[in-house]
């Protein structure tokens, strides 16, 4: 099989996995955790996208987790950090997380819509969407203090 056909084979080696579904993220009601910061995450069986959207002056605090994620910007500007190494990143640009890597972001004078990409699913991350739908949330922390089952470069893990 050419590796065309082999990429693109209908012949299923494994077990269906479920079935597919299709998902308007404008249908979907922002999470926000933090001021400024909205999170509409939709969840596969073994990944997680989370379409996040920054107001202008809003902070991601730099943090670290176990779950791999890919940033994507799709449409204004934010800094990000990736390990020490900062740079504004615009429409287009990637950046690639490694687990328990320390990053954070932060918008000035812009706003920022990006994607992050998990894998596996980010589990905080739903866990604390699931809290503020049921009126549980808290967005009254300070920008540097980790989310909920995160852990600060050097430091404890969040409380939820």
């Amino acid at each position: 099989m050419s590796d065309a056909a082999s990429h693109f084979t209908t012949e299923a080696l494994g077990e269906r996995g479920g079935d597919g579904r299709y998902v308007n993220v404008d249908a979907l009601e922002p999470v926000e955790f933090l001021p400024g910061l909205g999170f509409r995450p939709v969840l596969g069986q073994r990944a997680m996208t989370n379409f996040v959207s920054f107001e202008p002056g809003t902070t991601a605090p730099r943090h670290v987790h176990s779950e791999e994620q890919i940033v994507i910007v799709l449409d204004g500007e934010f800094t990000f950090d990736l390990d020490g190494d900062v740079r504004t990143m615009r429409r287009g640009d990637v950046a690639v997380v490694p687990s328990w890597v320390p990053h954070g972001a932060w918008t000035t004078d812009s706003h920022c819509l990006e994607i992050d990409v998990f894998c596996p699913p980010r589990q905080s991350l739903l866990k604390l969407a699931e809290a503020q739908a049921a009126g549980h949330g808290d967005s009254g922390r300070g920008d540097s203090e980790p989310l909920p089952g995160e852990r600060a470069p050097g430091g404890q893990a969040g409380g939820a």
